[in-house]
């Protein structure tokens, strides 16, 4: 690479920023928006302890770093749920953080654009999650990442876009500069109740979500009770059995959906993270 082009490249690519500021994901308007609004928060809701945040009406998709004080070289992009209407960037973001910077491993909450309308909700998602894996990598030096160790967490909606990222081989979007030579792929993926991946018409994965050999390894979790069916996520992990891919389902009886990282009432479901913890250092990603 010769001085002309790097000086060229590193133009190109938005400043990092401080830990916990957000970060641009484009460097100008997303594909296909008129707008840059960071989003809405809605009203907090008073039953709720500790508080959830829902941010609305996102057109500046943007990141927060969130390095680990004693870092592995390790680290993740995550994509909160939200329903693609909303954003959760803390239940289903931070507090991910937080968890994974525990054991090392460096994060990045991914404020993705949101849309009225879940039919096709995860389009502008994707193109805001590959961007933003290229973009760790284009900065990895300056994050003190190993852009071969750079994961994908998703939550409910955020998962259902892992999911479709995972099963991605071309970018659904128009590469615009230097960053977008990089690579989108993770190199491994943990989904918690990815939202919506079962189609019932077709008692199979939802059009899209056809898994290819290079997928990376998955760590996938789900509950019985869950209103967006397990039999998504529990296709999925049969899709990477017949593809040779390594992964570890769990799938609890009580729980429902949307719990993060969180305690539920009479459930297992707050022990996810241990095990998923226990495949991450059994990866060489994590430290205990």
């Amino acid at each position: 690479m010769t001085s002309r082009f790097l000086l060229i490249f590193m133009m190109l690519i938005p400043a990092i920023g401080q830990a916990g500021e957000p970060i641009d994901i484009w460097p100008e308007l997303a594909p296909g928006e008129s707008t840059r609004d960071a989003g809405t928060v809605q009203p907090f809701r008073s039953e709720e302890v500790p508080r959830v945040t829902r941010v609305e009406k996102i057109t500046r998709p943007t990141m927060t770093w969130h390095p680990a004080p004693e870092s592995t070289g390790a680290a993740v992009v995550i994509l909160p749920g939200g329903g693609f209407s909303k954003v959760v960037p803390d239940k289903e973001g931070t507090e991910a953080a937080e968890w994974l910077n525990r054991h090392g491993v460096s994060a990045f909450v991914l404020s993705y654009r949101t849309s009225p309308s879940a039919a096709d909700g995860w389009r502008k998602p994707l193109q805001d999650a590959q961007r933003a894996m290229s973009l760790v990598r284009a900065r990895c030096v300056d994050f003190h990442v190993r852009p071969n160790q750079l994961g994908l967490v998703g939550f409910s909606a955020g998962g259902q876009v892992a999911a479709r990222l995972l099963c991605s081989s071309d970018r659904a979007y128009a590469a615009i500069d230097a960053v977008d030579e990089l690579s989108f792929q993770p190199a491994f993926g943990v989904l918690v109740y990815p939202w919506n991946l079962y189609d019932p018409s077709s008692r199979s994965l939802v059009d899209g979500l056809k898994l290819p050999k290079t997928a990376p390894p998955m760590f996938l979790v789900h509950t019985d009770d869950d209103r967006s069916s397990s039999l998504g996520t529990t296709l999925l992990y049969v899709a990477c059995k017949e593809q040779g891919i390594p992964a570890e389902l769990h799938v609890y009886g009580q729980g429902g959906h949307g719990y993060g990282l969180r305690e539920i009432p009479k459930s297992d479901i707050a022990t996810w993270p241990s095990h998923a913890a226990r495949w991450l250092e059994q990866r060489g990603v994590a430290r205990p």
